[in-house]
C-alpha cells in the first residue's frame, strides 16, 4: 500500500452511506487516491458520470483545491438521493438525478471521471468536446493487459485501444492494483 490507511472524512461518510444503501459498486481505494491527486491539480469544474452512492465523488472532493466544483450525475433515484445526502452542505458538489448526457450542458470540464463498464457511453467521440484543452479523463475498471492490441474477455478491447491511440489525447494506462488499471487521458 502506498498511502496511509486513514480515509478522508468525506470518503468515510460516503462509504457509510453506500453500506446503508446496500450499494457495493463503488470506486476502489487505489482509484480514489488517484482521483484525489488529480483533482488537486484542477480548477474550474469537474464531472463524474455514474455517481452511485458518491464514493468516487467524495474522493474527487477530498482533493479539490482553488474553489473547484464537481457536478455528478446518477440515473438511479435511490442512489442519487443517497449521494446527495453526503454533499448536502457542500457548495462545491452538485449531485444530479439525471442521465450523464445532461452534463453536456454544463461543460467544459477540467476533469471527468468515467466508468468503463458502459463502453458505448464513454467512447472518445462522446466525451472529447466536454473537456477544456488540457482537461483530463480518468476511466477506471480495466483489467491489466500486457498485450497489444489489448485483449479483454477473449477479444480486442476496442474501448481501451481507442482511448490509448486517439490523437486528440495523450493517454496512458496505469496499474492501480495487480488486478486493476485505469486510463488517464489529457486533451491536447
Amino acid at each position: 500500500m502506498s498511502a496511509p490507511p486513514e480515509l478522508p472524512q468525506i470518503v468515510s461518510r460516503a462509504f457509510d452511506v453506500s453500506r446503508k444503501a446496500g450499494y457495493v459498486g463503488f470506486c476502489r481505494n487505489e482509484t480514489g487516491r488517484l482521483l484525489a491527486a488529480l483533482a488537486a491539480t484542477r480548477g474550474g469544474t469537474m464531472a463524474e458520470f455514474g455517481t452511485g452512492c458518491g464514493v468516487g465523488t467524495a474522493r474527487l472532493r477530498s482533493g479539490v483545491r482553488n474553489g473547484a466544483r464537481i457536478i455528478t450525475a446518477e440515473l438511479n433515484p435511490k442512489l442519487a438521493t443517497a449521494a446527495a445526502e453526503i454533499f448536502e452542505d457542500d457548495d462545491h458538489v452538485e449531485v444530479l438525478e439525471a442521465d450523464w448526457s445532461t452534463l453536456h450542458q454544463r461543460g467544459p470540464y477540467s476533469l471527468i471521471f468515467l466508468d468503463s463498464g458502459d463502453p458505448g457511453s464513454v467512447r472518445v467521440d462522446a466525451v472529447v468536446d466536454l473537456l477544456e484543452p488540457g482537461g483530463i479523463v480518468v476511466l477506471d475498471d480495466f483489467t491489466p493487459c500486457e498485450l497489444w492490441p489489448p485483449i479483454a474477455y477473449g477479444r480486442v478491447d476496442t474501448l481501451r485501444e481507442e482511448w490509448l491511440t486517439d490523437e486528440r489525447f495523450t493517454a496512458v494506462e496505469v496499474m492501480i492494483a495487480p488486478d486493476a488499471s485505469a486510463i488517464i487521458a489529457t486533451r491536447r
